[in-house]
């Protein structure tokens, strides 16, 4: 049995108001952070969480939680222990726990995860090979 689950959107949203996310890393949470307005070329790893709301060009490896910010994109293999996407990704994708689709998110590539949650708007096109257990 895969482990893949759809959630619907929230009828409103509060302006301005943040809504939080359980899986998200907060900017301030994140160990190492990508900001918004920079960029990243190369491939680089860390074994603490990491938040992109900017640019990366390469592979990212990351050994905890990795979230992918509404503004953040990445061009590459993403390779990461969790996942929370919200921006886009041009690359393949590979979660050994949980990856989660916000409704923002858009992937072109190929995804391999233990579990999938998919938010209502979210999209991707390439393979889905989602494990459960």
């Amino acid at each position: 049995m895969a482990g893949l689950s759809i959630r619907s959107k929230p009828k409103a949203r509060p302006e301005k108001a943040e809504t939080p996310s359980p899986a998200a890393v907060k900017s301030s949470d994140a160990n190492c952070l990508v900001s918004p307005g920079a960029r990243f070329e190369g491939d680089f790893s860390s074994s603490e969480n990491i938040r992109i709301d900017g640019a990366v060009v390469g592979q990212i490896r990351c050994e905890r939680k990795l979230v992918i910010g509404e503004e953040g994109r990445v061009e590459g293999k993403v390779i990461s222990a969790e996942a929370v996407v919200m921006g886009r990704i041009k690359g393949n994708v590979e979660v050994s726990g949980t990856l989660q689709l916000m409704g923002t998110a858009h992937i072109e590539g190929d995804i391999q995860a233990k579990f999938l949650v998919v938010e209502e708007g979210a999209a991707y096109n390439g393979k889905c090979q989602v494990s459960g257990k």
